[in-house]
């Protein structure tokens, strides 16, 4: 397969960072760069980043962001800068000024690769460092260490990392490969989206057995074929969305479970790209989602 050949990657995998865990590892990396000016901060409220007049994202100096917000050493652009996190709750002041704040699932399709990568990798640390103040085994208080990717419990001594669950999602395509199989989740029936379908990955499952399951359960039909497309973080709050596609044997038997998915259809190629196009009543996930990603590619197949 030559480059052109190859399968776009999904929209927040397109590019990575340089996250220097070696550095982690430095007593008061995070006080240390903040006196630095030349340290950039990418700010984190809610799910939301400053943005600056062309869309991208705004990084800060650390001087510039006042107080109240939880500070990790993110990593390093691909020119060597160091990158800063500073979270704060969603509910929060602002810690910094700024015009317009966007959120990842709304801008991170738009932005630039390695910018997309920062947003994205900012807001799962940001989220993880902002929820677990606390010990999950004992309810003692604990101490940021490893740059903000780690803490003590300074009750039970005991270590806690960041989380990620997966989840799987998958494109479902009839047999002939002339429809694509969507449902209508009942939180977003009043915007008439259709999406793929996608669930959690349960303790002790595989990635396969979750497919099957998901599907069955959600959409009424067996899948054949199933192949992997790829893989991004989606932090709401914590998942990795590990992509598939693959075939209904049974595409008649299609139907919605009538709990978390309230409509399923089969779409042609021309609806999609009509849909696409804002054209119609059927609205389809933004850019910034693998859910995007895995429709375009049926489309564009």
């Amino acid at each position: 397969m030559t480059p052109t050949d190859a399968p776009k990657l999904p929209p927040l995998a397109r590019a990575s960072f340089d996250r220097a865990a070696d550095e982690r590892a430095e007593p008061g990396i995070v006080e240390r760069l903040r006196g630095r000016s030349d340290t950039r901060v990418l700010v984190v409220r809610g799910d939301t980043a400053p943005l600056s007049e062309d869309g991208t994202l705004a990084l800060s100096a650390p001087a510039e962001v006042g107080a109240g917000a939880v500070w990790a050493f993110l990593g390093r652009t691909t020119d060597g800068t160091a990158v800063l996190v500073a979270a704060v709750d969603a509910e929060a002041d602002a810690p910094v000024a700024a015009s317009t704040w966007g959120s990842l699932r709304v801008v991170g399709g738009d932005l630039p690769a390695e910018q997309a990568a920062l947003f994205v990798g900012a807001l799962a640390l940001g989220r993880w460092l902002i929820d677990s103040a606390y010990c999950p085994r004992c309810g003692g208080t604990t101490t940021l260490r490893s740059g903000g990717w780690a803490r003590s419990c300074t009750v039970c001594g005991r270590e806690h990392f960041p989380r990620t669950d997966p989840a799987v999602i998958v494109a479902v395509t009839d047999e002939p490969g002339e429809r694509l199989l969507l449902g209508k989740n009942a939180m977003w029936a009043e915007r008439n989206m259709y999406s793929t379908f996608a669930g959690f990955v349960e303790a002790g499952e595989s990635l396969e057995s979750a497919i099957l399951r998901e599907i069955e359960e959600e959409a009424g039909v067996h899948l054949t074929d199933l192949r992997y497309r790829g893989s991004q973080s989606w932090p709401y709050p914590r998942s990795l969305m590990l992509g598939f596609h693959a075939v209904a044997a049974d595409p008649d038997r299609a139907r919605p479970d009538g709990e978390e998915i309230v409509d399923v259809r089969w779409f042609t190629r021309a609806e999609l790209v009509a849909a696409f196009a804002g054209e119609g009543e059927v609205r389809l996930p933004g850019r910034a989602s693998i859910a995007h990603r895995l429709i375009r590619d049926w489309v564009e197949a």
